[in-house]
């Protein structure tokens, strides 16, 4: 029968206890996080403008949109071949 001092357990077994309780809870803490963030950054991302698309495309949306005129299109477009400034 045991006792409340008769479980055997000494100041390290508290200690390993408590060490293990709060990496525990450090860990969970840290997964949720992370999740949370990864999730907000997908939420913050523009639909169009992902990493496959180049310079050409968001120039053609532009363009689509009516952001620009066709000659700053031409132009642009040209400079973006050219490799120039």
């Amino acid at each position: 029968m045991m006792f409340w001092y008769g479980d055997g357990m000494n100041g390290w077994g508290w200690f390993a206890m408590s060490a293990g309780m709060v990496l525990f809870w450090g860990l969970l803490i840290t997964v949720a996080v992370m999740l949370f963030r990864s999730l907000d950054r997908a939420a913050e991302r523009p639909r169009g403008f992902g990493p496959a698309a180049s310079a050409e495309q968001i120039l053609g949306e532009r363009l689509a949109r009516g952001e620009i005129d066709e000659e700053e299109y031409r132009r642009r477009l040209t400079a973006l071949r050219s490799g120039g400034p």
